[in-house]
């Protein structure tokens, strides 16, 4: 069962990261990207993993060890949870990286492979959004103060 849900965690959220990474522009991918809902189903995962070794998980987060933490993540409920966990997350993060980009414009076409990076390795695609963003912000900003039309996001 645990190797069932740890599989479940991921084919529950693929659904929102494939309409962001695929069709960033229908309309129903903002409103789904844009509901935080979209996580529970992998928060309900999760429940299910933790539930079982919640003495472990307990111990791990109210006294954060090095130690602790390798004997949850050793159990095979600990590490599906902690996976859970990262999915979930993951997803969040995903999904307001999805609207930071429909609102600062920035192409679809660099958006999709961003968040396949942030799929697989979201430390790393949440660093280089946050650049992106940064240089973004910058440029938007500067195009409102000289007047330039901005918000138009029919061009994506």
């Amino acid at each position: 069962m645990t190797g069932f849900l740890f599989e479940l965690s991921f084919l529950l959220a693929a659904p929102v990261w494939l309409l962001m990474i695929f069709a960033p522009a229908w309309g129903p991918t903002a409103r789904i990207a844009g509901s935080p809902l979209t996580v529970l189903p992998v928060l309900f995962v999760y429940v299910a993993l933790a539930v079982p070794v919640f003495p472990e998980l307990w111990t791990a987060v109210s006294s954060p060890d090095l130690g602790s933490f390798r004997e949850l993540t050793a159990l095979p409920d600990g590490a599906g949870a902690v996976w859970a966990q990262v999915i979930a997350w993951d997803l969040l993060i995903g999904q307001w990286m999805y609207r930071e980009g429909r609102r600062l414009e920035i192409s679809a076409l660099l958006m999709g492979p961003l968040l396949v990076l942030t799929i697989l390795l979201s430390p790393f695609g949440l660093l280089v959004f946050l650049g992106l963003r940064a240089v973004r912000a910058r440029q938007v900003g500067t195009r409102s103060l000289s007047g330039a039309p901005v918000g138009s996001q029919a061009r994506r």
